[in-house]
């Protein structure tokens, strides 16, 4: 068991089920599938709770019926949710159209500013996970780099992620390296950079240090929701991380845990992936 403290969002998912694939300019009919708990803090923490981890989540929420809502679900699901802060104002939804092949655009509003208070100890903690724009993140993780792992996500702008392990998708490539992909990370995660891994859905991921460039294939799923799928699969490396897997290891688990993830008609990981953890465990 490992104590891992995540960075990231909490989020209320509003679902809109689309008949076809969004165009620009067209017409659509949905279907109104309600609303979840979703965000990086509860598709990557629940998996590591079914996993056997202490999960901690630093985030923000609004002092609101759907903030209440918010921490009751993710406490059911035994994330602690102690370090999460409350603002004035309303929690607001994210809205999630989703099309029949399973893929998903994400409407939301920008985010109020979250500030981070001073860190933890962090010779209590195993592992630091940062998917977040939360002012503080890189002090943290900083501060965190010579006591635990630390595994970031790639932001959507050009700020700094000190990390060991940096995580981007191939789509939050597109125009944003052209150079040598290594040199690219260690712009964003600084010298203590150790692996560098970009997925790209049905093919797989691809590895980058400093001295190769390797490859993992993807675990074959039948997608039926990719919401969820990359938080997923950062909890998955994390696990094996901290159970002091090769990075290769660690990638084959995250494969694993994102494949269940997309064949889930959820944000949050599915049952499958509990059933999984629970015959491991045996």
């Amino acid at each position: 068991m490992a104590n891992i403290l995540l960075v990231a969002n909490l989020n209320c998912d509003r679902i809109f089920n689309l008949n076809q694939t969004l165009k620009a300019g067209g017409r659509f009919h949905y279907q109104d599938g309600g609303h979840r708990l979703g965000g990086g803090g509860a598709n990557t923490g629940i998996g590591l709770v079914w996993a056997g981890h202490q999960v901690s989540l630093v985030s923000q929420v609004g002092r609101d019926d759907v903030g209440d809502w918010l921490l009751a679900e993710a406490s059911t699901q035994g994330i602690n949710c102690s370090l999460i802060q409350r603002r004035a104002g309303n929690t607001c939804e994210m809205l999630l159209m989703m099309t029949p092949d399973g893929e998903r655009t994400i409407i939301r509003p920008e985010r109020p500013k979250f500030e981070l208070p001073l860190p933890p100890n962090w010779q209590d903690v195993d592992a630091l996970y940062i998917n977040s724009s939360t002012e503080g993140a890189a002090s943290w993780a900083k501060t965190a780099m010579s006591h635990c792992w630390v595994v970031a996500q790639l932001a959507k702008d050009q700020r700094a992620r000190p990390c060991h392990v940096l995580i981007a998708s191939l789509c939050d490539m597109q125009g944003r390296c052209s150079e040598d992909k290594w040199q690219f990370a260690k712009s964003i995660a600084g010298d203590g950079l150790k692996f560098f891994i970009v997925t790209d859905g049905e093919n797989g991921a691809t590895l980058y240090s400093a001295s190769e460039t390797l490859h993992v294939a993807v675990v074959p799923s039948t997608v039926v929701d990719t919401t969820g799928a990359g938080d997923a699969y950062a909890a998955g490396l994390i696990h094996g991380l901290v159970n002091h897997q090769s990075i290769l290891d660690a990638m084959g688990e995250a494969a694993i845990w994102s494949g269940f993830a997309v064949a889930s008609d959820s944000s949050i990981p599915g049952k499958a992936l509990k059933q999984y953890l629970a015959d491991k465990s045996v």
